[in-house]
């Protein structure tokens, strides 16, 4: 008796145990159901913003070098130096160069006087040829009137011929003397803007960014010498996702904050958005002015950049954790009948403050999950935490 009573005892005992153990793993256990957070589908203005990277740089930059090799002769300005328009900044040697011009120089006043000679040849020819053509008909009447004969009056047409050639040949040599004339003067021309772009001349106002090479150096032809920007054209070239660049458009406002004014908010606006984009990052590039450019500025100093976007009237929202892809849809997870189901939704605009714009899919009273302990799955047993 008292051994039933003990097995009866033990088997009671067991299954307690195992009862417990069983309820503490479908209440606590891997069987229990995911304690979950919800939200509800809410309603109020949406701000979008497009947020990006990028660095100070000058919309008009420019690299001064010199178009032939050479030696470097001396430079007038330094790096922090403001200069204008047209401003010599520095020199080439020219090495012989000017002695070929002084040449050149010598050589077309002697063409010159080469040509005043030929010029004063055609005029005495012309002369000549004229008293010639003269005695010419002059003896033609003679010779009519039988005073000389057909001898002499042949001879007078001879020499008639003769002094018109002889105006040619003079007229001919003025033209090659004219054409040495211009071909020397090209030639000097030539020369000329060698020598002056041994001068290296501002293009533009601005400011001196950079000194590359010092005086006595020896370049190469199209080596930066010297680099300028305009200071009053920097701006910020910001990365964009490409996913998002079609919502920025010109003239767009924007927040720009700087490494170097920590805490410091600087008004911006969007002037330009570059044709080209980056395949390997899937991004584009968005050139965003400063409304007042500040003190200080270092091109490619980097900077964050807040775009903002067309505010969105009384739009309804979910926080953007409850979204997720199921197959490359758009949906949440609703909690229905303790039950996880997924439910495509159509989504529009997201904040930088984590709010999605939901345009279809859900109602106002479904129960949405936007944090669980563990994945989800469709079908799961779910909690709502309270």
């Amino acid at each position: 008796m008292r051994i039933f009573n003990r097995r009866l005892l033990y088997t009671l005992l067991t299954v307690l145990v195992t009862s417990g153990v069983i309820a503490l793993i479908a209440i606590k256990g891997p069987l229990s159901p995911t304690l979950v957070k919800v939200s509800h589908l809410q309603q109020s203005d949406l701000h979008p913003a497009v947020f990006g990277i990028g660095t100070v740089q000058a919309r008009r930059s420019y690299s001064i070098g010199s178009t032939r090799p050479g030696r470097v002769l001396k430079l007038l300005v330094d790096h922090g130096d403001t200069v204008i328009k047209g401003q010599l900044l520095g020199e080439m040697d020219p090495v012989d160069l000017s002695a070929r011009l002084k040449s050149a120089q010598q050589l077309i006043k002697k063409i010159e006087q080469s040509v005043e000679s030929s010029r004063a040849a055609v005029d005495e020819t012309k002369t000549r040829a004229l008293q010639a053509h003269r005695e010419h008909l002059r003896y033609q009447k003679l010779f009519a009137l039988k005073q000389i004969s057909q001898e002499v009056a042949e001879g007078k047409q001879t020499d008639d011929r003769a002094a018109e050639d002889k105006v040619r040949e003079a007229r001919a040599a003025l033209s090659a003397a004219k054409h040495d004339l211009e071909r020397a003067q090209e030639d000097l021309r030539a020369l000329q803007a060698q020598y002056n772009d041994l001068k290296l001349l501002s293009p533009s106002s601005g400011l001196i960014i950079a000194r590359e090479v010092e005086p006595g150096s020896v370049i190469v032809a199209g080596t930066p010498i010297l680099r300028m920007i305009d200071p009053l054209s920097l701006w910020v070239r910001t990365r964009i996702d490409q996913a998002k660049s079609g919502q920025i458009h010109e003239g767009q406002m924007a927040e720009i904050q700087l490494k170097n004014l920590p805490g410091k908010t600087l008004k911006g606006q969007v002037k330009r958005i570059e044709l080209i984009a980056d395949s390997l990052t899937e991004e584009r590039w968005v050139d965003v002015a400063f409304e007042k450019i500040p003190n200080n500025l270092s091109i490619g100093m980097l900077a964050n950049v807040t775009i903002e976007l067309p505010e969105v009237k009384q739009a309804f929202w979910l926080p953007g954790a409850t979204i997720v892809y199921q197959k490359g849809k758009a949906g949440v997870w609703r909690v229905i009948g303790g039950k996880a189901q997924f439910t495509p939704v159509k989504v529009g605009i997201q904040t930088l403050a984590g709010k999605t714009q939901i345009l279809d899919g859900i109602k106002a009273k479904d129960m949405v999950i936007y944090n669980a302990l563990k994945p989800i799955k469709e079908g799961a047993r779910v909690k709502v935490q309270q």
